[in-house]
């Protein structure tokens, strides 16, 4: 037994019912009753009709069986070293507390202060520079030669 289904409400169409209605450019509508065909041909859209089925699928009306959620795939973290520190260091420098960190902050400033107090030390004296310049004042533009003469 062959079944149509009905070209506007989406039914089913049994053998011997319906009309059949061929349109200029050949192609083939079937209708369940008088009902759908006059809606047709009225240039009704099914999806704004109620009771078709094209409007029930839109409006997820009826689908009940098929209410399984969507399960949405957790994203995993993941843990990797960088360049230049591994996890291993990354982890023990994250655990650390407060305190600790200002700690080996203060050793670091000093350590290199120290550094830097020693490298000046070592440093010859120079004789200091005298304010008095060596010849008349000049911008840089008239040392470039650019003056406005």
């Amino acid at each position: 037994m062959k079944v149509e289904i009905d070209s506007f409400s989406g039914y089913r169409i049994y053998p011997s019912k319906g009309k059949l209605f061929v349109r200029g450019d050949s192609k083939v509508f079937r209708f369940n009753s008088s009902k759908t065909q006059s809606l047709f041909l009225q240039r009704k859209n099914p999806r704004k009709i109620a009771w078709t089925q094209v409007y029930r699928r839109m409006h997820k009306k009826g689908i009940t069986e098929e209410v399984a959620k969507k399960r949405s795939r957790r994203t995993v973290k993941h843990q990797r070293g960088i360049v230049g520190a591994d996890l291993a260091s990354i982890v023990a420098k994250r655990n650390q507390t407060a305190a600790v960190r200002a700690q080996a902050r203060q050793a670091a400033i000093s350590k290199a202060k120290t550094e830097k107090r020693d490298k000046e030390a070592k440093k010859p004296k120079t004789a200091p520079r005298s304010n008095v310049a060596s010849g008349p004042k000049m911008s840089k533009q008239q040392m470039k030669g650019k003056g406005g003469r």
